[in-house]
């Protein structure tokens, strides 16, 4: 019976379920990195839950979980809100196909991908501006590339070096308040404006650059580094966590183990 459904599958099945794996990877490339990704893992473990006491014929959870799968549309466009509209968004950019076309082929599909990273410029540029009192929030990306924050700022595409974050954050210069965003080797954007965490454990002697810097790796995978112009001290986030008061030496043997792999 297998074979005979495996022979029975017509040209347009296999373009189907091409098309639906294609979608799916897409998705994931837009949730990577982020907590959505939970999210959507989440909502699949429940819909399997469901199937499986479905099957076994377990009525009262079947009619709970049922209730949840059945308003699991309206739940998707309210929990993704930011994800569908970037999904949106880059289907309605007409080069698309250009600028997909490299990573269309299944056999190029990569996860977790190496990011190289100009680890000793980044740390040197935070020393000094601690030592000067010169307050600066950089964050750097990892899988998500954060281009919905990327596009509040203002687009500078330049090489990472040390003279040029200290330039980006002296105090008279225009592009001093808000983040600057790195992606690999590149600073992509300065003035960036990122979301500001609640969480009750920052210290209320924290500013919004502490807030913003924890926010912003609530919502994404990326490292957020903090140099306080009140206090002349480093300090980082990653997964929401925030880490006080470190050395250049502590910061840089953090990015050696994400980076250096």
């Amino acid at each position: 019976m297998l074979l005979v459904g495996l022979f029975s599958l017509r040209v347009v099945d296999v373009i189907d379920i091409i098309l639906f794996a294609i979608l799916l990877y897409e998705i994931y490339n837009l949730v990577k990195g982020t907590a959505a990704i939970r999210i959507f893992i989440g909502i699949i473990a429940l819909y399997l839950i469901w199937k499986i006491v479905k099957a076994l014929q377990m009525q009262l959870l079947t009619e709970i979980l049922g209730q949840f799968i059945s308003v699991g549309v309206i739940a998707l466009i309210v929990v993704f809100q930011p994800e569908i509209r970037q999904f949106l968004l880059m289907v309605g950019n007409t080069k698309i196909i250009k600028n997909q076309r490299k990573r269309f082929l299944f056999w190029q599909f990569k996860i977790n991908s190496p990011v190289s990273l100009n680890i000793d410029n980044i740390v040197k540029a935070s020393q000094k501006m601690a030592e000067t009192r010169t307050g600066a929030l950089i964050v750097i990306a990892q899988q998500n590339e954060l281009a919905q924050y990327i596009s509040t700022g203002q687009t500078v595409d330049a090489k990472i070096s040390e003279v040029l974050l200290e330039t980006i954050f002296f105090k008279n210069s225009p592009l001093h308040d808000g983040a600057v965003i790195i992606i690999g080797e590149n600073i992509k954007a300065a003035r960036c404006i990122l979301p500001v965490s609640n969480k009750a454990t920052i210290p209320p002697s924290y500013g919004l650059r502490h807030r913003a810097a924890v926010g912003i790796t609530e919502k994404s995978d990326a490292i957020a580094i903090i140099v306080s112009e009140e206090r002349g001290e480093i300090a980082y986030s990653y997964e929401g966590r925030l880490h006080e008061n470190v050395s250049p030496s502590d910061l840089s043997n953090f990015l050696e183990g994400l980076f250096k792999k």
